[in-house]
């Protein structure tokens, strides 16, 4: 397959200034230089899904600035659909979209409808064409009755609609999302989630997509790659992240009142006791040995068998890399 985008060696580093004394700092100014992105390489093909996750600070919305060309990389390159992002090209700028969960792509003082159709002549869509596409994903969001209403006079949701849609008026061939969910209700989530994932399906868009919320990653991602401090730590498909961490199982037993005996399942880790409920860690082939041990000694209420979340193997490999970074 095409790759869409290349990341080569890609780092960024911020000058910050430490004394802040509004005498010392202007004539004798002291810095200190913090590694945003260090040395990441990855390749994005055409029509996938990716995940870029990490921590706080761990640099995602800095590798998505330079790789729509907000900013500058210190060093290393990135190439989107064959141009240098931060050359900001018109004919790059027409084939890519930005949505920023925390910022605002619309006028607050324009209504949807009037925001759209200044997309509209900024691209120089055809007016037939533009208007079915509107229609169809005003349609998939269900936004028609709030396309006269002015930006700032819409929910949270309801703008995050908006400018997901006007993201996408142009038909972009890439798509690069920064906590697109960020603030929203249940509802609100499924339904970005179900269509991002709908038109990723069916036009062939390229997602680059970064969120805390693993939710956004399971319902609209193929693939992950994890930074942490800067660094990648891991790029491979979800599926087989998940299916390394499924080796485990989570057993969450409700006993009628807790035994004194959960010192006899050794083969068993304990991970949380609360009150007369225990969480149990084991390898995925000794759950029936264990589930029938407890049942055959102790009197239950219930029992539930959780697979590892998603959120907490993202975790294991931020604490893993701590590790290792610490080591060196």
């Amino acid at each position: 397959m095409n790759k869409i985008v290349e990341v080569k060696n890609l780092s960024r580093q911020f000058r910050i200034r430490t004394n802040k004394n509004i005498f010392t700092g202007i004539f004798d100014p002291k810095y200190q230089i913090i590694n945003a992105v260090q040395d990441v390489s990855f390749d994005v093909s055409e029509g996938e899904s990716l995940a870029f996750l990490g921590p706080n600070g761990a640099g995602k919305t800095t590798t998505t600035k330079m790789m729509t060309g907000l900013i500058y990389p210190t060093s290393g390159s990135a190439t989107v659909l064959g141009y240098t992002p931060s050359d900001r090209r018109k004919d790059f700028l027409m084939q890519i979209g930005l949505v920023m969960g925390n910022k605002s792509g619309l006028s607050w003082d324009l209504t949807g409808e009037q925001s759209f159709d200044f997309i509209r002549k900024i691209y120089h869509l055809d007016e037939k064409r533009y208007k079915e596409t509107l229609n169809n994903l005003c349609g998939l969001l269900d936004v028609k009755n709030h396309l006269n209403k002015q930006v700032r006079k819409l929910s949270l949701g309801e703008r995050m609609k908006m400018e997901l849609i006007g993201a996408i008026l142009h038909q972009p061939k890439v798509l690069f999302l920064d906590e697109p969910t960020i603030g929203l209700d249940i509802t609100s989530k499924k339904n970005i989630r179900n269509f991002l994932r709908d038109i990723q399906k069916n036009s062939n868009i390229t997602l680059v997509l970064t969120s805390h919320d693993m939710d956004d990653v399971e319902k609209v991602c193929d693939r992950v790659v994890v930074i942490n401090k800067g660094v990648k730590v891991y790029d491979d498909q979800l599926s087989k992240l998940v299916n390394e961490y499924n080796k485990k199982k989570f057993i969450k037993v409700y006993f009628e009142t807790i035994p004194g005996n959960l010192n006899d399942y050794n083969y068993a880790r304990i991970e949380k006791i609360d009150g007369d409920i225990v969480t149990f860690e084991v390898e995925k082939e000794l759950v029936s040995k264990l589930i029938a041990e407890i049942v055959s000694k102790n009197t239950l209420l219930d029992i539930d068998i959780i697979a590892v979340p998603l959120e907490e193997i993202i975790e294991d490999i931020f604490n893993k890399s701590n590790k290792i970074s610490s080591l060196t």
